[in-house]
């Protein structure tokens, strides 16, 4: 897959790094990656990931822009207040870059859609802001053998890490988690609050790993964990291994998870 005049500028950048090169800008134009959530981690991602050339970018989000978002959800700007956040996202998207294509599901991701629709990407950004979508999302892509990036912010702290257990003895994300919290027991966003700036540092780590996923550059972050203390400035990397008795992708896993995911 040659590369325009004009992509071989835009990109020049990326190019002439020897990691990259024309054939990993390349695979960023071919590849296809699912960002699960418009906010403020799904914000930096998709801006970040349009700007690298990714070839189609798909933006889940059954929400609105209220005026109380614009404080760290950077892909919208205080005239979208009220607009889908998926519209908001996409032109924000597209005045960056309008050589890539962006998709928007205006649905809330449930367990009739989820399969179909992770199914035709090659990669799951996720950016969610509760654990049934988190749950959910990590068993469709582990059924689907899709490898997921998945991120978390809170108040002055963020965590991250890469799901790919269909590719190696790695692990998922209920190898972290195993069960939902009860409802009600971890406080939200509006609750507790976040740093704006917090939820960019994560977006954009995000955003690097799956961009590395792609071009196949670097150390992988399956298997590890990131945790970032913004008050502190710290970050630790913890090595996560795969569970055994994970439900999901251990070796005495059912073929049925409380997601209502059939897996094979």
């Amino acid at each position: 897959m040659s590369l325009s005049d004009e992509e071989l500028e835009r990109y020049a950048r990326h190019i002439v790094l020897r990691e990259v090169g024309g054939q990993g800008q390349a695979r960023l134009r071919a590849a296809k990656v699912l960002v699960i959530g418009g906010g403020g981690l799904g914000s930096p991602v998709i801006l970040y990931l349009t700007a690298a050339g990714i070839g189609t970018i798909g933006i889940v989000d059954f929400d609105s822009v209220s005026l109380s978002n614009l404080q760290r959800q950077i892909a919208h700007r205080t005239v979208d207040v009220g607009r889908l956040k998926t519209e908001s996202a996409r032109d924000a998207a597209l005045a960056i870059n309008p050589h890539v294509r962006i998709e928007t599901h205006w649905e809330r991701l449930d367990r009739a859609n989820a399969s179909e629709m992770i199914a035709g990407y090659d990669i799951v950004a996720d950016g969610s802001d509760n654990f049934e979508t988190r749950f959910l999302v990590n068993d469709t892509c582990f059924a689907e053998r899709k490898t997921l990036v998945s991120a978390a912010v809170t108040e002055f702290s963020g965590q991250l890490a890469t799901y790919r257990p269909h590719a190696g003895n790695y692990p998922c994300y209920r190898c972290l988690v195993p069960e939902p919290p009860p409802p009600g027991s971890v406080p939200s966003c509006s609750e507790i609050g976040v740093l704006g700036a917090m939820a960019g540092v994560m977006g954009s780590l995000q955003a690097l790993e799956v961009m590395k996923e792609i071009v196949g550059i670097g150390e992988s972050l399956a298997g590890r964990l990131i945790i970032y203390d913004g008050l502190a400035a710290k970050v630790r990397t913890v090595r996560l291994p795969r569970d055994p008795a994970c439900k999901l992708c251990g070796v005495t896993a059912p073929r049925e998870v409380d997601s209502g995911l059939r897996l094979s």
